[in-house]
């Protein structure tokens, strides 16, 4: 593999290729339109450089130095630290055209690949072919990446919201709406539906609650492309590849037969789909044994509505839109079909559901909440009842203006200890830009 990498990527080994300054990606033939195969990276070539520029055309890849993203993560510093997944850690930092002539002033997340962990070099350069060649509004922007002797590094754009997965599953996330559930899930769809529509078609293979990141404005973008492919080309139906993913996303054809298609995507965003519905995990051993898998749990009941009403997400609180609701989970019951072909394709899903984050059907109206009276505030009553003449009548009229306020405290605590350099701890902490907790990955 090193052989073939020396040529990808001139400078990550020591003593080869020397470079003088750090380096900004240029293609030298800005018209062309073809994309570099994972594929075209299969035999070492002294062409491989020069095309692993051109397929870059346009996309403004900054190759950065371990000097420069130790220096915007302040050493990777346990203040900056976001989150670990199966890639490795991520850490928040800040870039600028003081670090580099021309960089846009904005905050990253960068995320370096653990050695030790369960995805590697081949994952990373993934990563690098496929986000460095694609943009769409859908898709996690790469901003650059990192290689230096056994270093690994990819800088992304920051997202502030996190993943769909903290939003839909932390306990004490606030809810989501049911317009801003559609709004996720159309733009989720969208971004499979540009991979599966490009010239060169590539199938996503780990799309998840996880590897959905959100922007401020809860745009939905598609991250991790360490298990990505490109699909089948000419007459060939399908891609038949090692088994990988993660247990409860991938389609079941996929599992037993190792045979990979775009309509397992489809399966995969199924399910999904059904998270948003129902607000529960794909696989949560913690409930019943009937209702460990969502989809064998949930799926006979989504062309039902009288048993639909009663498996969708009680943090919505019955806010969300009747028809919108039936037509959601008539789309979910399609993408889960045992049957590949009779799957609907991304773009049929992205045109079902869009016309669901408007309905107008969504009940209006306040939520109240009473909270109990703990033990010294009902003394204090039975104590003002004691002392004081005041009508039943007033007394009971005066008891509902008392309110009671409580505040949740969350405690963030690193324990005081300094993560090493380029190695951080795992805190059970919110990922802002880029949320890859393990979840049972298929290897």
């Amino acid at each position: 593999m090193k052989t073939i990498w020396k040529y990808i990527f001139p400078g990550c080994y020591k003593g080869e290729y020397p470079s003088t300054r750090p380096k900004k990606v240029v293609a030298t033939k800005p018209n062309s339109s073809y994309r570099l195969s994972l594929t075209d990276l299969s035999f070492p070539s002294l062409t491989f450089s020069e095309d692993l520029s051109i397929s870059l055309a346009g996309s403004n890849l900054h190759v950065f130095s371990l000097a420069e993203l130790k220096t915007i993560t302040q050493h990777f510093s346990s203040s900056n630290f976001l989150g670990e997944g199966g890639f490795g850690p991520v850490h928040k930092g800040f870039i600028d055209d003081k670090l580099r002539p021309g960089l846009k002033a904005q905050p990253v997340a960068v995320k370096l690949l653990d050695l030790d962990g369960s995805q590697g070099h081949k994952e990373w350069l993934t990563e690098v072919v496929f986000l460095g060649q694609l943009r769409h509004p859908h898709l996690v922007k790469l901003i650059g990446y990192c290689c230096e002797e056994e270093h690994r590094l990819l800088v992304y754009e920051y997202l502030p919201r996190g993943s769909l997965e903290n939003h839909l599953f932390r306990r004490f996330s606030a809810s989501l709406p049911w317009s801003t559930r559609m709004k996720i899930a159309v733009g989720a769809a969208k971004g499979l539906a540009f991979l599966h529509e490009a010239e060169k078609p590539v199938i996503y293979r780990d799309f998840k609650a996880s590897n959905i990141l959100l922007d401020s404005d809860y745009n939905a973008k598609l991250s991790d492309f360490g298990l990505a492919k490109d699909g089948p080309e000419g007459d060939d139906t399908h891609v038949s590849t090692r088994v990988m993913g993660t247990q409860g996303y991938a389609a079941p054809e996929y599992v037993m037969t190792g045979h990979l298609t775009a309509m397992s995507d489809v399966y995969s965003f199924g399910v999904v789909l059904l998270e948003i519905l129902t607000g529960r995990k794909s696989v949560d051993k913690n409930r019943p044994q009937r209702e460990q898998n969502l989809v064998e749990w949930a799926r006979p009941m989504l062309n039902d509505y009288r048993k639909l009403s009663r498996i969708m997400d009680p943090r919505l609180e019955g806010q969300f839109s009747e028809l919108g609701t039936k037509k959601a989970a008539a789309l979910a019951y399609e993408c889960l079909s045992h049957r590949p072909r009779s799957r609907p394709s991304m773009s049929t899903v992205v045109k079902t559901l869009e016309p669901l984050q408007d309905f107008d059907d969504v009940p209006i109206g306040p939520f109240v909440y009473t909270v109990p009276p703990d033990n010294n505030e009902a003394l204090r009553h039975k104590d003002a009842k004691e002392h004081h003449e005041v009508p039943n009548e007033r007394r009971t009229e005066n008891h509902h203006h008392h309110h009671h306020h409580h505040r949740r405290i969350h405690h963030h605590n690193n324990g005081g200890h300094r993560p090493h350099p380029l190695k951080s701890p795992k805190p059970q902490l919110q990922l802002q830009s880029d949320n890859h907790i393990k979840q049972g990955r298929i290897i």
